[in-house]
């Protein structure tokens, strides 16, 4: 008799779905989008737009793009649907705009997660980045192409974000 119910009950919703308000730009690939965070490691983020060229690699991206800033750094967050080549380590970006990279050790977290770090330097800026890639069963790659190959052979499953957080070099060492 419970399966009834729930049957019953699922039909119900399925009859009534389509009065309802639904915002598809909120699915992408079959996957629902819950939405970007308010904060970021206990930092409150204020939206960004994203630049020219940011919108340019957005579009076709499996997923969705936005850019933060939470006051002292900048936070680009990808939500990533499906394995996709689009998706790039921020170094690449990095250099094809002109700055100087070196590789950082990786760094680790307040949650333990590893991180993928590097140093920027273009005219007399010099900026941290560190990036993670994170599946919802808390499994992390620090850099995308250990990423990839894990989603293309099944070791994970989307959607996943993808986070960078760019700082000002406090140390000055490159």
């Amino acid at each position: 008799m419970r399966g009834a119910g729930l049957f019953v009950t699922s039909c119900i919703f399925a009859a009534l779905a389509p009065f309802g308000t639904f915002d598809k730009s909120c699915i992408d690939d079959g996957v629902l989008f819950t939405g970007w965070p308010a904060q970021y490691e206990g930092r409150v983020l204020v939206n960004l737009p994203l630049s020219e060229t940011e919108e340019r690699f957005a579009g076709g991206f499996p997923g969705k793009t936005a850019k933060f800033t939470d006051g002292k750094r900048t936070v680009l967050m990808r939500w990533v649907t499906r394995e996709t080549r689009k998706l790039h380590p921020a170094e690449d970006c990095f250099k094809s705009s002109g700055y100087a990279t070196r590789p950082r050790p990786l760094m680790v977290d307040a949650e333990g997660y590893r991180w993928g770090s590097f140093l920027a330097s273009r005219k007399d800026e010099t900026v941290v980045v560190r990036e993670l890639i994170r599946d919802d069963k808390g499994k992390t790659w620090s850099d995308v192409s250990a990423w990839y190959w894990a989603a293309v052979w099944g070791r994970t499953r989307g959607p996943w974000w993808a986070v960078t957080v760019v700082e000002k070099d406090e140390e000055g060492s490159l």
